[in-house]
């Protein structure tokens, strides 16, 4: 199939000129003489790449740009008739992958728009394979999502992504920097959980040779490798409060000192953090320091649990198909209408990542090439709500009724989980300790 491209320009004899040299190649070329226009186009039909003018009639190119960067990842290649160093760095730092001055030799455009379409369809097979489809949907919570990310990747400020377990936190981090100026600089992740306390500094400002047992050589930190782009700390609510204060420092003085050194580095670094706590509720109960809040929560943005945007998990549905049969050699498998009804009538505690899980589960177990209804009813959670089943009974209190609805999801869950406590509790949003209290006050074994 022909690759697709739109042309964007008010030069008549421009979009003649690129648009027969193109059809010449074998591409299926489109064309728009303004920047609405273009825009329009690009709403209604998916391209390949887009070649699109900086001096357009109505929008500025670099708007239109910024408002592709919005809610598509088409490969854009900006070109100018007075081409400059400022236009061209402007256009790379608003998401455009290469600059052409014009007049435009034909080789030198067929060579960028190649590697365009080969960079995009490459970003394409990554993000599935990684199941970033999860920052897909049409509903309006994504829509806002997608919008609010785009506004947020061009300032600098910290961003504080919050929402439960699942919902995509670092998959937006990553769609943040990739957006960003900062782009091809390096973006670094440190789970604050999955670190033991006493090498989280290490870990993050990295130490010096012989700075305590095992340090055998210098080691630089999170913060040194992520200079000039962008450092996401995972779970920062788990952050010990010690190192709390020192994050603060170097947040707000961009330096900092190796462990067992003295010498002070400056870094240039960019913060997303994100966190499933409710980081008032831990300001209120001195877990959490304020200022650090402050300093972390500039930018907030909250991700939708996938039970408040059903509409989104049949497309969802349809693209983990499609990637989970790839990836496991099922590369027919689809779904039939009564799984997806299945699907539809869940309400995945563990979000989006669940959902993943559970296609890959269907497309794996599953026989044949069609996942039917029994297929889905046999592998998938119960689709019935335990608390929906739990009806007011006279003489019981309401802390009876709940206890009694409580005990029966989680040991629902836990069948689910084949009774595996830490898969249970990371699908239920708990943290492993509270389940087990949980349990135990419920009298569950």
């Amino acid at each position: 199939m022909a690759a697709s491209v739109l042309i964007v320009d008010d030069e008549k004899n421009i979009l003649l000129t690129l648009s027969r040299a193109l059809r010449m190649e074998g591409y299926e070329v489109d064309v728009a003489g303004s920047g609405r226009l273009g825009l329009e186009r690009a709403r209604t039909k998916s391209y390949d790449a887009i070649l699109l003018d900086v001096r357009l009639p109505d929008l500025d190119g670099l708007e239109v740009l910024r408002q592709l960067r919005v809610d598509q990842d088409v490969p854009v290649i900006v070109m100018s008739g007075h081409g400059n160093i400022d236009t061209a760095v402007a256009a790379t730092r608003s998401g455009a992958l290469d600059f052409l001055e014009k007049p435009i030799g034909s080789e030198r455009l067929l060579v960028s728009l190649a590697g365009a379409i080969d960079r995009g369809k490459l970003q394409r097979e990554n993000r599935e394979l990684r199941g970033e489809t999860a920052l897909v949907g049409d509903s309006p919570a994504m829509v806002e999502l997608r919008q609010q990310i785009a506004l947020v990747a061009h300032a600098s400020a910290s961003v504080l992504i919050t929402g439960e377990r699942g919902t995509g936190k670092e998959l937006v981090a990553r769609a943040i920097h990739e957006q960003s100026p900062r782009h091809s600089g390096p973006l670094e992740k440190l789970n604050c959980a999955a670190v033991p306390k006493e090498l989280v500094e290490s870990e993050l400002f990295g130490h010096e040779a012989g700075a305590f047992t095992g340090a055998s050589k210098q080691r630089k930190g999170k913060f040194e490798r992520a200079h000039q782009g962008t450092l996401f700390l995972d779970e920062v609510g788990d952050m010990p409060a010690p190192m709390q204060a020192k994050l603060l420092r170097v947040l707000q003085e961009g330096e900092l000192e190796r462990v067992g050194g003295n010498e002070l580095i400056k870094v240039d670094v960019r913060v997303i953090a994100a966190t499933n706590k409710d980081l008032t509720q831990a300001l209120k109960d001195g877990e959490f320091r304020s200022d650090l809040f402050d300093r972390l929560n500039v930018l907030p943005l909250h991700l939708p649990a996938l039970r408040s945007r059903v509409g989104d998990v049949a497309v969802l549905a349809q693209r983990f198909v499609s990637a989970s049969g790839k990836s496991n050699d099922r590369p027919n498998k689809r779904l039939s209408e009564g799984a997806l009804g299945q699907l539809l009538a869940y309400d995945y505690p563990g979000n989006v990542r669940e959902l993943r899980n559970l296609i890959e589960r269907l497309v794996i177990l599953s026989a044949g090439d069609e996942i039917s209804e029994q297929d889905a009813k046999r592998l998938l959670p119960s689709t019935t709500p335990v608390a929906g089943g739990v009806s007011y009974v006279v003489g019981k209190t309401l802390r009876e009724l709940l206890d009694e609805a409580e005990r029966g999801l989680i040991r629902r869950a836990l069948d689910h989980h084949l009774g595996n406590v830490t898969a249970t509790a990371e699908a239920l949003g708990l943290e492993r300790s509270h389940l087990y209290k949980k349990m135990k006050a419920l009298g569950l074994r």
